[in-house]
Parts: structure tokens; C-alpha cells; sequence
């Protein structure tokens, strides 16, 4: 029988893994994603948890109801935990909306408000979460790590040190907010450097999982080295937001597919490549935050 996600959470947090969280902008992005699970879970000898991102933006092109008939598809057919997040949703209306259409969670983004209308609102999405008959979990960012999901060609103007959480602010915001997972900033950021992402603060992690008393979400995922996820799952990060590096696999190979095989006109298989491309990536990053053996790990696409 299929736990909720907040067990799931817990379920990690005993292990010393993390749940991958992976964005999707269509059903193709959706299959190689489940597609790389599955086959994991088949090799591993178990259900390997995955959920499903939605931004503001994908959800829009997704749309909201379609994408929790999908995800309700792959969950009551296959019996799998697989999960659908509102991942940076900006205003309460849009945190409702993605709740009211049967999302599991959602994410409240207000770090660009002053602490106390962040709070305010923050608060006001918990509170509604709770209003609702099922158990749904609300997320919210504190600290700084930038905006955008694509290739950088530097570290965004903000992020630093001065903009990393601290451990006694996250413990406030906590308590004020009674939100269920917290975003911290720790030297992660959106998007990918092309020269190279920094490298996270473990021991910020350590302090403000200890202090905060929350699951931790690693936001800005892709382009961090194997050694800093590792290490941040062992300091307290539950789940790992992974985008950029599977919407550069995605494009890559559609790119080259396409020169390959001008010709060809059918979006089924100029698009397979595609899906194939994210599997490989997404299952290599579900081996790592699921301490499968080395033996058993396959090396990501270039990137």
C-alpha cells in the first residue's frame, strides 16, 4: 500500500537518503522521469519514491487538473509512490488553486517579500493546506538562490554568504509559519554555472536541520558535484530539486535528433531521444540520493 508523502519524507530521513524531485514541462519530460524510477525500482528490489514538479510557469503550459490525472494514472495503475508538487508558486491564490486541483503539496515562494509578509502569507497557505480533508504539505524558501532555471554564465548577483540562512532565522520562520518542509539557502543555487556551481555549507545544513525542526528541501540541484549531495543528505536534506540538467539533456538530444533526421516528422520519434536522455539522467541521480551500490551507477550525460 502506497504511503503519503509525508511519510515517505520520514521514511528517508531513517535511511539517510533523499526523495528526487524532478520538473516536468510535458509528457515526455513526465516518462522519463517515471520510466527511470520504475526500472530502478525493478533493479533495486523496491519503490524508489519520485515526485513531480510543477512551476508556476510549466503548470500553466501543463495545466493543473491534467497533470494530477496523470500523476493519479501512474499512482493507482502501477500502485507507485510517485507524487505531484507545486513547486515556486508565488501568491496564495495560485498555492490554492494547485491544492484545490488534488496536488500533494506546494511550494509558497515569498523571500522576495520583507520576513513578516513572507510569514503572513506563508502562514495563510499552511492554514489553508490544513482546512483541506486530506494530508497535504506546505514548503517555503528562506534565504536566497536566485530565479532562473537555465545555463548561467556566473554565480546570480545575490547569492552569497550575506544571503545564506541562518540557522536562528529558520528556526523563527518555522515556528511562526508551521510549515512542513523548509528551502534553505546553503551555497545552492538555480540553474547551472557553466564554470561550475559552489559548493554547499554542510555544516549550515547540519545547524539549521538540527535547529528548525522541519525536513529540508535542496533546491537548485543541478550542477552540484556527487561529493556535496552525498554529503548534504548525510547533513539533513530529505528531497532534491533537480530541472536544469534534465531541460539540457532534453534539449540536447532533441537538437540532435533533429540534424540527424531532418526529414523525419513524426513527434514520436524525433521526441524519444528526448525522454531517453532524461531517464538516463534522472536514474543516475536517483542511485545517489538513494545510496544504491557504486557498481550499479551509470555515469550522467555531458552537460
Amino acid at each position: 500500500m502506497i504511503k503519503n508523502l509525508r511519510e515517505y519524507i520520514k521514511e528517508a530521513e531513517e535511511k539517510g537518503v533523499a526523495i528526487g524531485h524532478f520538473n516536468i514541462s510535458n509528457l515526455e519530460g513526465l516518462h522519463g522521469i517515471y520510466n527511470a524510477a520504475k526500472n530502478l525500482s525493478v533493479s533495486g528490489g523496491l519503490n524508489v519514491p519520485v515526485i513531480i514538479g510543477l512551476s508556476e510557469g510549466e503548470e500553466n503550459f501543463v495545466g493543473k487538473e491534467e497533470a494530477v490525472a496523470l500523476i493519479n494514472a501512474f499512482r493507482t495503475r502501477d500502485n507507485y509512490p510517485i507524487f505531484l508538487n507545486g513547486d515556486h508558486h508565488y501568491s496564495f491564490e495560485s498555492v490554492k488553486g494547485a491544492l484545490d486541483a488534488g496536488y500533494d503539496s506546494a511550494i509558497i515562494d515569498a523571500v522576495k517579500l520583507p520576513l513578516e509578509e513572507n510569514i503572513e502569507l506563508t502562514k495563510k497557505c499552511v492554514d489553508y493546506a490544513k482546512s483541506l480533508d486530506r494530508d497535504i504539505l506546505i514548503e517555503a524558501e528562506l534565504g536566497f538562490i536566485g530565479t532562473s532555471s537555465k545555463l548561467l554564465d556566473e554565480i546570480p548577483e545575490g547569492v552569497g554568504e550575506a544571503t545564506m540562512t541562518k540557522a536562528e532565522d529558520a528556526k523563527y520562520f518555522v515556528e511562526k509559519t508551521g510549515i512542513n518542509l523548509l528551502a534553505p539557502s546553503v551555497g545552492n543555487i538555480h540553474g547551472m554555472v557553466k564554470g561550475g556551481n559552489p559548493k554547499l555549507n554542510i555544516e549550515r545544513i547540519k545547524e539549521i536541520r538540527a535547529t528548525c525542526g522541519v525536513p529540508l528541501v535542496l533546491h537548485g540541484g543541478s550542477g552540484i558535484s556527487d561529493e556535496d549531495f552525498t554529503n548534504a543528505i548525510k547533513a539533513g536534506i530529505s528531497i532534491v530539486h533537480i530541472n536544469t540538467e534534465i531541460r539540457v539533456a532534453y534539449k540536447e538530444a532533441l537538437e540532435k535528433y533533429l540534424k540527424e533526421n531532418p526529414n523525419d516528422v513524426a513527434p514520436y520519434k524525433i521526441l524519444q531521444p528526448a525522454v531517453d536522455a532524461v531517464e538516463k539522467v534522472v536514474e543516475a541521480r536517483l542511485k545517489l540520493f538513494n545510496n544504491f551500490p557504486p557498481e550499479a551507477d551509470q555515469p550522467l550525460a555531458e552537460e
